[in-house]
């Protein structure tokens, strides 16, 4: 059995509409149906993926069954969903999770439980949450509990829906995966992105000196307000050069990179002895294919990270990581900067201005 809304009843934790809409608006109250023959209206919007293409013209908002928590499962509703790239990748049927059409996108949200399937221990209606979510660009969401957290209440709602990828990818690699240590210089390419904005305030919360690589003034000016020791803009910098003057020729001992392409190439030109290149992901489009035997001469580590194998094979460090996360956002020293609230019924337009590199900052969805 699960807590919160029972399927039947005339008392339910969440609205009926008869549009089948949820929210506070017009068109339905909380308690009795409203129709004549006595029976709950079970439908919400959600932004689906019909067909493959570019996300402006293939995402289309559509009305389809509420969904009920399965055993193990939360039904939340999202009070924000952050945007990140892989939205725009599976829109391509570029990401390496390719969900039968059609799908909802969206990949994390905070939100508030409204039913707990069976077995689930920990949480109960009207916790407010944070975590992974397939499809949460809705009005309901499921999550598995175990990739659901308490969401810290020193973070607003849409603060919080872009703590858990880009954080979470950040932490393991910075300590988990490159052993990141006090003093260190790390380089973070596309430094004013989603996951490139984290690694920037994490690395200077583990205390190394942080070198941000962005494209254009505007990301230059956010980088900096991430806290960002030195920022280079590679539209008007050479990268490589630029980083040698500023480390004395010594080079970067980490380099945090989510671009592949002509990114990791500089990587491999400036990473100091005994350094580590950390192999984020490929935004550029382009997958590097790298000498190894260039990794022998220069006596440095090539060191992938795909985060999401550790939420299959060892779920209890993801939430140890949570664990450390709430304590730096607490403090203060990490944050999400969320640069624009998109209003639920512009998220085609938003995913696909990240996904051409129009955007700043963090983006998150809001109900409407």
């Amino acid at each position: 059995m699960s807590a919160g809304y029972t399927k039947g009843s005339k008392t339910a934790a969440r609205p009926y509409r008869p549009t089948g809409r949820y929210g506070n608006g017009g068109g339905g109250t909380y308690g009795e149906p409203q129709d004549d023959g006595d029976r709950w209206e079970r439908r919400m919007r959600a932004w689906q993926v019909q067909e493959l293409g570019e996300p402006a013209k293939v995402l289309k908002l559509v009305e389809v069954d509420d969904p009920t928590p399965a055993a193990g499962q939360l039904l939340v509703k999202p009070l924000a969903a952050a945007v990140n790239f892989p939205d725009a990748l599976m829109c391509r049927g570029l990401y390496q999770v390719k969900p039968p059409l059609p799908f909802t996108i969206g990949q994390e949200m905070c939100g508030e439980v409204l039913e707990v399937g069976e077995g689930v221990t920990g949480f109960k209606p009207g916790d407010r949450v944070l975590g992974g979510a397939p499809g949460a660009f809705a009005d309901l969401t499921l999550t598995g509990a175990i990739a659901a957290f308490p969401a810290p209440a020193s973070l607003t709602d849409a603060e919080a829906s872009a703590l858990f990828i880009g954080y979470q990818t950040g932490w393991f690699a910075l300590h988990r995966r490159a052993n990141l240590q006090p003093g260190e210089t790390l380089l973070v390419h596309a430094a004013a992105g989603g996951v490139g904005s984290a690694a920037v305030q994490l690395g200077k919360a583990a205390g190394a000196r942080v070198i941000g690589v962005v494209g254009g003034e505007a990301k230059a000016d956010f980088a900096r307000q991430l806290g960002a020791d030195l920022v280079i803009d590679r539209k008007k910098e050479d990268v490589i050069a630029a980083v040698k003057a500023a480390t004395d020729g010594k080079g970067v001992d980490v380099v945090y990179d989510p671009v592949g392409g002509d990114a990791y190439q500089q990587s491999t030109k400036v990473i100091a002895f005994e350094g580590r290149i950390l192999v984020i992901g490929f935004a550029s489009g382009t997958i590097p294919t790298p000498g190894i035997n260039h990794a022998l001469i220069k006596n440095y580590s090539i060191v992938g990270l795909h985060w999401g194998l550790y939420t299959q094979r060892a779920p209890q460090l993801v939430a140890e990581c949570h664990a450390e996360l709430t304590k730096l956002a607490d403090a203060g020293a990490i944050k999400p900067l969320i640069t624009e609230q998109i209003p639920f019924t512009e998220v085609p337009d938003a995913v696909q201005r990240l996904a051409d590199g129009k955007t700043v900052g963090r983006l998150a969805v809001v109900p409407a």
